[in-house]
């Protein structure tokens, strides 16, 4: 079965109705992103980096999945789909898909403020004062900027091994995330569907590239449809 690579941003899940920090001149939510993605925010002022993740974490359960997230979830019925999300969201998982790899960490999980291993489930809000096993605050599990990406490496072993990479919702313009792509081999087919493509200098240089200038909900639609009529010819 052949194995494929999909990186999702952002675009992907704001067509679900979850605001990124891009909508509106670098805020978030009329935050600053020093404020509540860094982890001189959280120094600064903890109890306001808590409200802003618990407000994100309520508001998925306002929100379903997208024809996007389903359209990727359906290519597992013909092949080893693998997806490395730089959303903090579950609507990958929701929507079906069953390999799933979080860049940037998970708002429904929370961890140790101290030890990066102690994480746990987490389905309410996170207070000051809730701690973790060894007496530590709990903190959002969420990569900052600023903060290394634990979970690159792994994503990086799984573009190495990709027969087919497929790119949505992303600017292309956050890294390490926007480099994922060369760690896959550059002879194999590349898709990158977003309304506002970007190609950013590591997918110049990948000669079997389709761009669908569309959202991920009519765009990976069209990249599925294109894949099955392939796998039917070579049947």
């Amino acid at each position: 079965m052949k194995k494929i690579v999909v990186l999702t941003g952002a675009g992907i899940s704001a067509e679900s109705g979850i605001k990124t920090f891009r909508d509106s001149d670098g805020l978030w939510e009329n935050h600053r992103i020093e404020d509540v993605a860094t982890p001189e925010g959280w120094a600064k002022n903890p109890e306001l980096v808590l409200e802003f993740y618990n407000q994100r974490r309520a508001q998925l359960f306002e929100v379903e999945p997208n024809a996007g997230h389903k359209a990727l979830a359906e290519l597992e019925k013909d092949f080893e789909v693998h997806i490395v999300t730089q959303n903090v969201d579950d609507l990958h998982e929701r929507a079906g898909s069953t390999r799933v790899l979080h860049l940037h960490g998970e708002l429904r999980k929370s961890r140790s403020e101290r030890y990066s291993d102690l994480i746990y489930p987490c389905e309410g809000d996170i207070r000051w004062g809730d701690k973790c096993a060894r007496g530590f605050q709990l903190r959002p599990h969420i990569v900052w900027f600023g903060e290394s990406v634990p979970m690159l490496e792994p994503a990086a072993d799984l573009a190495a091994e990709a027969e087919l990479f497929i790119i949505v919702g992303t600017s292309l313009q956050v890294y390490p995330a926007a480099s994922l792509m060369v760690y896959a081999n550059p002879r194999i087919p590349f898709y990158y569907v977003d309304p506002r493509p970007q190609i950013n200098y590591e997918l110049s240089r990948m000669p079997n590239l389709t761009v669908i200038a569309e959202p991920a909900s009519t765009g990976v639609r069209k990249v599925v449809e294109q894949l099955g009529s392939a796998q039917r010819q070579y049947l």
